[in-house]
């Protein structure tokens, strides 16, 4: 059975996580690498409560050749999902059911690598839009506890509702 949805107190400990996990990522992405790995969505946002999954983006030349990552990302316990394939290749850990973290490898200045960058920013530099973000997170996880598609659904009108108002990275 799969992890309800559940949103938890921010932790102090998720920026180190993700920093070991970068670590780790770092030498068997290498190939595929065409810039940073980020630490991205709510665990990146201090103090902001989040499902406690660390997400990870990876900036990749192609998302056709980074398909090779497939196989060496298993030796770290990822296990690659046909999600939104053509934004990116997306991995969870350790497996679908439990999730730890998840892993997005998106090639740099794509409208997806924006997206994320630009909201998970918004987030940090606006305390007053992550209170709200988190409020709407806490009711959409009691109201989708067994259905993460349609919490992560529900929470795409207020996602958008900042990007609209955010300048295109890099303008």
């Amino acid at each position: 059975m799969a992890d309800l949805v559940r949103i938890v107190l921010y932790d102090p400990a998720w920026p180190r996580e993700f920093e070991a996990e970068k670590a780790r990522l770092s030498s068997v992405l290498e190939p595929w690498l065409a810039g940073e790995i980020h630490h991205v969505g709510s665990t990146s946002v201090p103090g902001l409560g989040a499902k406690p999954v660390i997400d990870i983006l990876a900036e990749v030349r192609s998302l056709d050749e980074s398909r090779a990552a497939i196989e060496p990302l298993r030796g770290l316990s990822y296990c690659w999902a046909p999600y939104k394939t053509e934004l990116m290749n997306w991995f969870c850990k350790p497996s679908p059911e439990h999730r730890t973290h998840h892993l997005h490898l998106i090639v740099p200045g794509s409208q997806a690598w924006h997206e994320e960058l630009a909201f998970r920013d918004a987030l940090r530099a606006e305390p007053e839009t992550a209170r709200a973000y988190e409020e709407l997170k806490r009711r959409l996880a009691d109201e989708h506890a067994l259905d993460r598609e349609a919490y992560t659904v529900a929470k795409t009108e207020f996602v958008e509702a900042v990007l609209a108002r955010l300048p295109r990275r890099g303008s």
